[in-house]
Formats: structure tokens, sequence, C-alpha cells
């Protein structure tokens, strides 16, 4: 957790807040979290991060609360994401036709080829001749 809130800052501890103690037995101070994952959402640290020892104390201030827009936004994302997956396995599966049609496709090429060779070949049109060459 502490890489997490490295860029974390400080901040005036209010009233309203019930002071928490962390394991050095000292009152913990309230700061902001600056990750991706809980911007702005504030934690309870040691008053020693970064100054003495590396304390491990952490706890959330206030329970994690998403507001109806955020909701509306995540589930309009997931929708998009499985529409995505969707197109993908679409596309994913009209290649794999693509590529059995062109093999089967270069194969019958290479076997028409062959019986053309062969039918103008001299030994084709007068096997008799051919005897002494194989």
């Amino acid at each position: 957790m502490a890489s997490q809130c490295s860029r974390a800052s400080r901040s005036q501890s209010s009233s309203q807040f019930t002071p928490v103690v962390c394991f050095h037995g000292v009152k913990a101070v309230l700061r902001v979290s600056g990750t991706k994952e809980n911007p702005r959402r504030r934690f309870w640290g040691c008053m020693y991060y970064r100054v003495q020892d590396h304390c491990k104390f952490f706890q959330w201030a206030e329970p994690e609360t998403e507001n109806a827009e955020e909701d509306s936004e995540k589930v309009r994302m997931r929708r998009k994401i499985g529409c995505l997956k969707m197109k993908v396995k679409k596309a994913e599966y009209r290649m794999k036709i693509a590529v059995v049609f062109g093999v089967v496709g270069w194969v019958g090429m290479l076997f028409l080829w062959m019986q053309n060779y062969a039918r103008h070949s001299p030994c084709f049109q007068n096997p008799a001749g051919c005897k002494g060459l194989y």
C-alpha cells in the first residue's frame, strides 16, 4: 500500500473524523490519495511516513462510495467492452474461414497446375517414348 500512496499529500485533520492511532502508538495523519485507482480519496497514514520508519499503517477514512454517474459510466463501458469482444470473436471466426478457403484454394490451384503440366509433358502424349527416360 505504501507504493500506491507515494503521491499522497497531507491534509488538515478535521474534528468530524475520529483520531486513529497507528502502529507506533501516535495519532495518524489524514492524507489524500493521488493514485489512479483511488483519486482524491482520504486515508489515515502514519505521521512518520517518509520521515523515519516505514510504517505500514493504512486505513481508509471513509467507506468507498460511488455516485450514480460513475456507476452508469461503468455500466456503459462494460457493455461497450462486451460488444467489442463479440466483434473481435466474429472477426477471428471470419479470419479462420478466410484462411481455410485460402489454403484450399492454393492446394486446388497447385493440383490443377500439376495436372496441366502433366498433360503437356511429352511422356503424357506418348508413353512408349518415355520408357528410356525413367
